[in-house]
């Protein structure tokens, strides 16, 4: 013991607390932000890369979030400056998110910005260093996920682009240490390779960055140099002077002290000269292949690592997130190696060659498996084959000086997560290592040697530490011990523990301190101070910070709401230490406010201004003496404080005797007051007997009524009546104000009580209040005290006493009456309808209580205006000038009656309204689910149940607080676009990890897909028809007959058969994998291989097409490669970040490519990101006249475009048609295809407009005769179709009101085109071009109706779609003789009746008589003659057919309506066979009718009869068929599943286009359609699947929805019930979409007032986020529920259960406070009241309470018989009830409870009506009924107010 006060009388003590946070935190808040000026769509592409560098290209990354919370890092440093005022301040470093502040502050000087900084992405560390250059002041350095900003202080900026992932950046000495991510998880799957460099230094930003070497020593390495490129060796501190470097070895688990210096030359020669080095173990490579393969590490590592937080304490915590991808497409960079030092600031860029050179990584993955020489796909990869470059001379070299003792348990240790240097009084050096594996502080001293940069490790000390921290002023260190001790050391040498006022020894705090739950945690920072060289007081003023994160786990203990009634104090326990600046150090750890703080407020309030400052000072003097209080103290030292100045003698009153050295729940007293008797004495234990901290363990323990009332107190009883009579001094200065400081204290106390966090201070402050209430005589408030703490209370017997004379100094204010306001009270008056009086506050200081009151006012009592009037006319009358903060609700006067209480209900406030109003006005008053909790459970159960009704049915313009107060958390999801965690791409089982990769169709979401169709792999095998990428199987009989060359032939003839149809797969594929794919920026867009080679069993031998042996077309693959590009540009999501650099890097180099290029440019229209292609670059491809390009990019843009008439794109388009250049033009030589492309793009861009120039040179257009000369002769079909279609997409559904354009007659001109007849004079500025006759057709002046009969017929088709004009559509009927039926083509007899269907939209019907009834009567049923030609008949009736099939796909398009799909499946099979062509034709359409119709179902019959056509190679199975067929399946299966087809009018458009049912003949036919317009059905994709997905955990789900329709002519107003995932009908179809129960919370979108909210969810990947509700399983896990019957029941009874906790006390007789009783008497009284039953009966939903279960009648029938058990007898209740005096045994808990729980009155109460004189049942009950005692206490007090015989008589006289 000795030694133990020997320590303490050395203690240090160190200067005050303060609370404080960084201030570049608050600057935050106000600061604007990262304002994205987007300077890269102002710049060419070309200067993308000189301007910012790499961030150019990644630049887009900064739209990519992680959806995780902005996160902060901080540094502080100790700053001096000789030019300022002030010689010392401190400099702060902040940054979060995408800023960094940099501040100053002092003594003198409050902290201010110094500068500030904003940058495109989030920052990832910050950092001061000054690149060799001896300054005192130093640049900052902002690390990026792809650059390092350099700001220095004289103005100076530099952007240094990063060619790597750095985990880590490390100032040093000479610059700064870049440390590579390790991408050790794939070397495992890669070849043995040469190791790559993982350290690297930049000497200046405009330096290239060079690798370290490193110059271990040992045994056998001696003189060996090499790369640092051992990934297992981690950098955890580096220092300048010394200049030193500290790394880990995650391995042999030891650490190592390297040197850091310049390298010598001799080391430059050898490292990049030695053979040994750089030798693989299969010595493939040659002795400079080191230095290439430096320069190209792949700088295109994924930049967008998870942002991390740079904390000081923990810098080594760092999470690796290798690069899994090379980036082997990356652009080539301009190299800027020759800028100078001098170069301008603003423009400086390092050396790029250094980037380019490192653009390949040995560790990570290629898409087309693994090689050990370079891809030839990459340009960079060629410097493998060019003569060397200059090589990467290496800057600096780490020599190792010291390494760790390898330790026995290294499986235990871990990395040092804390490095620093400090110094002894000796000025000994030590560098010190925290190991939190170990609990320990390794203390390594170094001396100088003679060579500066040679240091001499000398041993290792140890020290048991939690965290430490050193204070260079004072050369010490302060150690954070494992019990919680601060302890001060020099050097290694311990001098003493540290005393911090208002933190609590350990030795106190450990023992039976209990962690609360939801602790806030503060900063709080120990300040020192140096006095001279020695250790002396730290008294500077602390400069704290906090700490982000917690060091180690600390457990809660899980405590249920009645578990525990303890005396918890708010104890502080430091965690950990951090930020040392000179001699201070910040302390972290969980301090609770305590209380008191509170209870000045209120002081302060309630007092004079001039009192109120004297009491103030007074109580600053106090807490602020030296050696000034801990935590534990503060409360005992301010009811010492707060009674002396209100004229107590705190030391002969005997509760408050010894608060000034006791310390509760501890029995230990302070050195300072021990007695200097070793033995004791008696005295001693009667000491502890009579001390509070024995009533206290007592009250801990619950040990009831008798032990607390023990004997052993008689003794101190005896002493204390023999004392004098204690009196209070009148002259103290708060004397006068004892009442209303009273008054206040106690509303304080009744505001405690509703907090469940702060109740503990309740119990401190009842104390205090219950010697007010003696010494004021205030009988009723000690019986409050009493029945709230009954065996608390009992053990205070002193008063003191108060005469008359002073009694008449007090100042008795009138808001101070007899009937304490009890808050619980008020509340339960409020539940049984009773007449409730106003309730006080305080302003400011009980907010829940004014919260709680006033919801009850509005919920229970149903006054509507109880939460919208002003607060200041609920004032009393009563109360003086200054105290009218207190304020009292005025309700209305209620009748006692139930059946009167209808009456205060208004008839138009149902319950719902009510409780909306609630819940509003709570989310307006900043109340959250957290305060909530917070609440005792009784008294939240109206707040909760308001919840509950408002929970059910939600409104949809609710804000986000709201919902997430109802605990709505999927409401307030659906508002924030969040990201759903992407599932496994698709993959067959039977394909390879290459395979998967190359098809194209690896981005689909598997989450949604397993659950659209989880019984079967109709997915996988549509994936394996559209697939392109693999061999194809040749299978060929050799028959013995045939030779082998011959046999070879023939399988080349059967691949080429094979490979018409592989041709076609990318059309169907693009609409497969439509929008499904995010491109990252940095990476270029994977294009599956177009494969056309095959496989012949059983050798599987390799057939090819260019052996020669056969004629294969010219150009058979420009088209298909075309096709190819679109498909994987339409996998690309309109949402996806795309931007004009990444368009143009992916232009391919090789010319084989282009036609893909030209495929992707047009997707990239169809998806509307070609908009954000610049100008020039659009310029800079049309003048290279490739015609792939020019076509795919005028469509593209085109649909980009759309219905904009943007005047850009227009003479865009108008230069490449003549018919739109003025006469005096040039001609220009504009490919054919290109001309049709851009007449189509004049269609799309002025799409709906009804433009009249336009439509005007269109008209002609169609019937454009030939010429002149040699012009316009071939493929005149598609262009006249074109202009058919473009005229009808300018004109769409106007019908006959085409304004402007009667002179035109456009149907007139239309029907000529399409019946023939005498060619019009061609009107318009062209009419002389067409004046010279064609020299190659010769027409006359008849019309061509073959050329323009498809244009004119789908340009009425479109012109009238949906008007049901019948006029227009009888002119497309069919010939009704067979005259004129032989003058037209069976195939315009299609369109003919496809064109009359849609314009009689409205009489289209998905039925087989609707289908036959197109047939006219002659065709169908002929009269028999001998010109009749039958095959011509059944021609005709087949397109018929086939027409009628196509306008049932265009009507019911994306319904999948059954009707219409039985309707064309029996027309599929009964389709009589009229040729092969004609029979394949119609097939053909009525396939694609059924795909439209069952578009995005995956419907499995119309995928077999994909499959059945997919096998079809062989006879007239041409391209166009295998097209049609494999279109078809794509929008089976459109979007994988996500997408449908809409039926707008543009959208009949679109698919008109896409649809034309004349399919090319070879991959290279154009002639009658252009077969780049088969992706515009693209267009007329809408996503309309609805995913549901959980709210908790972010997976899609399974969920049932009520889909309501409106009313229609067709049917009346319809729900259906559908299982979601699934597709919805089009969203103008539909009333009202609805989540149902019982397994997930109702959600209702309600389209009455539009459908934009429905839009944007669908738009957002149709993500609908629903919550399960408790105790229910997905229906994925129970697809029945039949599991999860019980569990709602278990759930919903958690709170029953735990309410059923006070029962279970009552019943044991342990209940020493009757706060859990009163919680369960509000529950029954709510669930009992017969305000909210009527309520509930009379509302719509016909909901009941939240707690309703039969559980709270058996909870209640065990708390009434457990009182009535208590009550038999002779008991103390009747000496109670008859006002007699009771003692000290009578006043049990049991009594108190008795009371609380039958509403008991207050003793002046029950005696003002004379109970004891009643002398019947009917008089009791009428007196009882004006106490406001229920019923039920009535029948229990009867016998014992009347006697037995008198009760029952007179009850049975009632």
């Amino acid at each position: 013991m000795s030694n133990v006060y020997e320590e303490r009388a050395t203690m240090i003590a160190a200067g005050e607390l303060q609370s404080f946070g960084p201030f570049g935190r608050e600057h935050c808040k106000n600061h604007p932000n990262a304002v994205n000026l987007q300077l890269r769509q102002l710049q060419p592409a070309s200067e993308l890369w000189s301007s910012d560098g790499a961030a150019g290209l990644v630049g887009s990354l900064q739209e990519v979030t992680l959806q995780e919370k902005k996160r902060e890092c901080w540094l502080l440093r100790k700053g001096s400056s000789v030019d300022s005022d002030e010689m010392e301040y401190d400099e702060e470093l902040y940054a979060a998110g995408n800023m960094v502040i940099w501040s100053k502050g002092s003594k003198s000087q409050a902290s201010h910005v110094y500068k500030a900084f904003t940058v495109d992405s989030p920052v990832q560390q910050a950092l001061w260093c000054n690149f060799g250059i001896p300054q005192k002041k130093k640049d900052v350095c902002i690390v990026q996920s792809s650059c390092v900003n350099v700001h220095s202080v004289t103005g100076k900026d530099f952007i240094s682009p990063l060619p790597f992932q750095v985990s880590n950046l490390w100032p040093t000495k000479f610059g700064l240490l870049l440390e590579r991510k390790n991408s050790a998880p794939d070397a495992s799957q890669s070849p043995p390779r040469e190791p790559l460099p993982t350290v690297f230094s930049m000497l200046h930003p405009l330096d290239e960055i060079a690798p370290v070497v490193c110059r271990p020593t040992g045994l056998f390495e001696a003189a060996r140099v090499q790369y640092v490129s051992d990934s297992t060796m981690k950098i955890v501190f580096s220092n300048c002077e010394p200049s030193i470097v500290m790394t880990y070895d995650t391995v042999q688990c030891i650490h190592s002290v390297w040197a850091l210096r310049k390298v010598t030359p001799d080391e430059q020669s050898t490292v990049l000269k030695c053979p040994e080095q750089v030798a693989t173990p299969q010595g493939l490579m040659p002795p400079s292949f080191l230095t290439t393969h430096l320069r190209n590490i792949s700088r295109m590592d994924s930049p967008g690592s998870p942002f991390h937080c740079h904390a000081l304490h923990n810098q080594n915590r760092m999470t690796s997130s290798p690069g899994l991808h090379s980036r082997t497409h990356s652009p080539s960079i301009s190299s800027m190696a020759a800028l100078s030092r001098s170069h301008s600031p603003g423009m400086a860029a390092p050396s790029f060659s250094v980037a380019a050179r490192f653009n390949m990584s040995y560790h990570s993955s290629s898409p087309r498996g693994h090689s050990l020489l370079p891809s030839p796909n990459s340009t960079a990869n060629e410097s493998v084959l060019v003569p060397e470059m200059e090589p990467i001379v290496p800057d600096l070299c780490i020599e190792q000086l010291w390494s760790e003792t390898a330790s026995s348990h290294r499986e235990m240790s871990c990395q040092a997560s804390k490095v620093f240097i400090t110094s002894d009084l000796c000025e000994n050096k030590y560098l010190c290592f925290l190991v939190e594996s170990h609990q320990q502080l390794r203390c390594v001293k170094f001396i100088e040697s003679n060579n500066p940069s040679q240091l001499i490790f000398a041993s290792v000390a140890t020290i048991p530490a939690k965290d430490a921290a050193p204070l260079q002023d004072i050369d010490a260190m302060l150690v954070l011990e494992a019990n919680g001790s601060l302890v001060l050391y020099t050097g290694v040498t311990r001098v003493s523990k540290v005393f911090v006022p208002g933190l609590l020894s350990p030795t106190f705090s450990l023992s039976n301190h209990v962690t609360h739950l939801s602790t806030p945690m503060d900063s709080v920072s120990t300040p020192a101070k140096a006095t001279g060289r020695h250790i002396g007081r730290l008294e500077e003023v602390a400069m704290p910070s906090p700490v982000s994160e917690l060091r180690g786990t600390t457990k809660h203990h899980e405590t249920s709401w009645l578990g525990d009634y303890t005396f918890q104090q708010s104890v502080p326990y430091i965690h950990a230490l951090r930020d040392p600046v000179s001699s201070r150090v910040t302390l972290f750890d969980t301090y609770n406010c305590t209380f008191s703080v509170k209870c000045l407020q209120a002081v302060r309030f309630i007092l004079p201004k001039e009192t109120a400052m004297k009491v103030l000072i007074k109580w600053y003097n106090i807490y602020n003496a030296p050696g000034g209080p801990s935590a534990h103290l503060e409360w005992n030292l301010f009811v010492t404080c707060f009674m002396t100045l209100m004229g107590y003698n705190t030391e002969r009153l005997g509760w408050t005797r010894n608060l000034h050295f006791e310390v509760p729940l501890s029995p230990v007293i302070a050195p300072k007051k021990a007695r200097p008797s070793d033995t004791g004495s008696d005295e001693d234990w009667d000491y502890m007997w009579c001390s509070d901290y024995h009533r206290q363990v007592v009250f801990r323990h619950a040990c009831g009524a008798v032990s607390l009332e023990s004997t052993d107190t008689s003794g101190c009883e005896e002493s204390l009546s023999s004392t004098p009579a204690l009196r209070l001094d009148p002259s103290a200065p708060l004397f006068p104000h004892i009442p209303a400081l009273f008054y206040v204290l106690h509303l304080l106390y009744e505001e405690l009580k509703l907090d469940e966090l702060q109740r503990s201070g309740g119990r401190s402050l009842v104390g205090l209040l219950q010697q007010l209430a003696r010494d004021l005589q205030l009988e009723e408030y000690i019986d409050l005290y009493w029945r709230d703490y009954p065996s608390f209370i009992t053990t205070f017997k002193e008063s003191c006493i108060i005469d008359q004379a002073q009694m008449e100094q007090m100042l008795r204010p009138s808001f101070l009456r007899a009937e304490p306001p009890c808050v619980f009270s008020w509340l339960s008056s409020c539940l049984r309808g009773e007449e409730v009086a106003p309730f006080p506050y305080l302003p400011g200081i009980c907010e829940r209580t004014k919260l709680l009151v006033l919801s009850y006012a509005l919920y229970i009592i149903g006054d509507d205006n109880a939460t919208s009037v002003d607060i200041n006319s609920y004032k009393l009358d009563s109360c003086p000038n200054i105290l009218t903060m207190i304020f009292q609700l005025e309700t209305e006067k209620c009748n006692p009656c139930f059946s009167s209480r209808s009456s205060c209900m208004k008839p138009d406030a149902p319950n719902e309204s009510l409780a909306v109003k609630l819940v509003v006005w709570l989310t307006s008053e900043g109340f959250t689910l957290k305060d909530l909790e917070s609440v005792p459970f009784g008294v939240a159960l109206p707040i909760r149940d308001a919840i509950y009704q408002c929970r059910e049915q939600p409104c949809s313009d609710w804000s986000e607080d709201v919902c997430l107060l109802i605990g709505r958390q999927d409401l307030t999801k659906q508002a924030h676009k969040v990201t759903v965690a992407k599932g496994k791409a698709v993959s067959a089982p039977a394909t390879t990890e290459a395979e998967e990769e190359e098809d194209g169709m690896t981005d689909l979401n598997q989450d949604v897909i397993g659950l659209i169709w989880s019984q079967d792999l109709r997915v996988h095998e549509a994936r394996r028809l559209l697939q392109s990428s693999r061999p194809v199987r040749v299978s060929v009989v050799h028959l013995p007959e045939v030779s082998d060359h011959e046999y070879i032939e023939e399988k080349e003839n059967k691949l080429l058969q094979l490979c018409q149809r592989t041709m076609a797969l990318p059309v169907g594929r693009g609409l497969f994998t439509l929008f499904s794919y995010h491109p990252v920026p940095t990476e270029p867009l994977p294009v599956p291989k177009l494969n056309l080679t095959g496989r012949a069993p059983p050798q599987n031998t390799m057939v090819d097409l260019n052996s020669g042996n056969i004629d294969v077309p010219p150009n058979m693959t420009s088209w298909s490669s075309f096709h190819n590009g679109v498909a994987a540009g339409l996998k690309i999501a309109p949402a996806s970040q795309v931007d004009s650099a990444w368009i143009a890097y992916n232009k391919p180099k090789s010319p084989e490519l282009a036609n893909e290029y030209a495929g992707f440019l047009m997707a990239l229209g169809l998806n509307g990101h070609l908009t954000k292609l610049a100008t020039l670059n659009i310029h800079d491809y049309l003048t290279k006249g490739h015609e792939m390009t020019s076509i795919g990019l005028l469509l593209g843009v085109s649909a980009a475009k759309l219905s904009t008439m943007d005047m850009s794109i227009t003479r865009l388009l108008s230069i490449h048609i003549p018919a739109l250049l003025p006469p005096t033009s040039t001609e220009l030589d504009v490919p054919h295809n290109v001309q049709v492309a851009a007449v189509v793009g004049i269609g799309l861009v002025y799409q709906g407009t009804g433009h009249r120039h336009n439509a005007e040179v269109l008209l002609a257009e169609i019937g454009r005769p030939p010429g002149p000369e040699m012009e316009y002769c071939t493929d005149r079909e598609s262009y006249s179709l074109a202009a058919g279609l473009a005229l009808g997409m300018v004109c769409l559904g106007h019908g006959s009101n085409l304004i402007g354009m009667s002179d035109l007659n456009v149907p007139e001109q239309l029907y000529q085109y399409m019946v023939g007849g005498h060619r019009r004079t061609h009107a318009g500025i062209n009419r002389e071009k067409h004046k010279s006759p064609s020299y190659q057709i010769k027409e006359g002046d008849t019309i061509n109706v073959d050329v323009t009969c498809p244009g004119a017929t789908l340009a009425l088709a479109m012109i009238y779609l949906k008007t049901n004009n019948r006029s227009i559509a009888d002119w497309l009927k069919a010939p009704d003789t067979m005259f004129l039926l032989d003058f037209i083509k069976p195939e315009f007899l299609l369109l003919r009746t496809l064109a009359r269907c849609i314009i009689m939209w409205d009489e289209i019907l998905p039925n087989s008589e609707w289908v036959s009834s197109n047939v006219p009567q002659n065709i169908g049923n002929p009269v028999v003659s001998e010109d009749l030609n039958m095959e011509t008949l059944a021609q005709a009736h087949d397109y018929i057919i086939a027409g009628a099939c196509m306008a049932v796909g265009f009507r019911f398009a994306g319904s999948a309506n059954s009707d219409a799909f039985d309707c064309l499946v029996k027309s599929f099979v009964s389709n009589p066979s009229t040729g092969h062509y004609n029979l394949q034709t119609c097939l053909s359409m009525v396939l694609l009718a059924l795909s439209m119709v069952m578009a995005g179902s995956g419907n499995l019959k119309v995928l077999q009869l994909c499959r059945f056509l997919h096998k079809r190679t062989s006879g007239e199975m041409n391209y166009g068929f295998h097209m049609a067929h494999h279109m078809a399946l794509g929008l089976l299966f459109l979007g994988g599943g996500r997408y449908t087809l809409s039926t707008s009018n543009s959208a009949i458009a679109a698919l008109l286009c896409a649809l034309y049912p004349h399919f090319p003949a070879h991959s290279t036919d154009n002639r009658y359609h252009l077969q780049a317009l088969r992706h515009l059905g693209v267009l007329a994709a809408e996503p309309r699947l609805l995913v549901p997905v959980d709210v908790d955990t972010l997976k899609p789900c399974y969920a049932l929805l009520d889909v309501t329709y409106k009313e229609t002519p067709w049917y009346e107003e319809t729900t259906v019930e559908l299982m979601a995932p699934t597709m919805l009908p089009e969203l103008q179809l539909l009333k009202k979409v609805k989540v149902k129960g019982p397994r997930y919370w109702e959600l209702s979108i309600d389209m009455s007032k539009g459908t934009q909210h429905l839009e944007s969810i669908l738009s957002r990947d149709g993500v609908l986020y629903v919550k399960l509700r408790a105790g229910q399983l997905p229906y994925k896990d129970d697809p029945r529920g039949w599991k999860s019957l019980l569990a709602p029941n278990v759930n919903n009874r958690n709170s029953e259960v735990r309410t059923f906790k006070a029962v279970r006390t009552l019943e044991q007789t342990e209940m020493c406070e009757t706060f859990a009783l009163w919680q369960m008497r509000l529950v029954l009284e709510l669930c009992e009241s017969r305000v909210l039953q009527h309520r509930l009966r009379e509302g719509a939903q016909g909901r009941g309470l939240l707690l309703s279960s039969e559980f709270l009648p058996v909870m209640k029938n065990s708390a009434d018989g457990t009182l009535d058990r208590w009550l038999t007898g002779d008991h103390v209740l009747r000496s109670y009830m008859s006002g007699q005096s009771l003692t000290e045994d009578m006043l049990s808990n049991m009594l108190a409870c008795f009371l609380v729980y039958h509403s008991i009155p207050c003793l002046s109460k029950m005696s003002a009506t004379h109970l004891e004189g009643s002398t019947s049942f009917p008089e009791l009950l009428l007196k009882f009924s004006q106490l406001g005692i229920p019923v039920r206490a009535l029948l229990r007090l009867g016998p014992l107010l009347l006697g037995t015989a008198g009760f029952w008589t007179g009850q049975l006289a009632c």
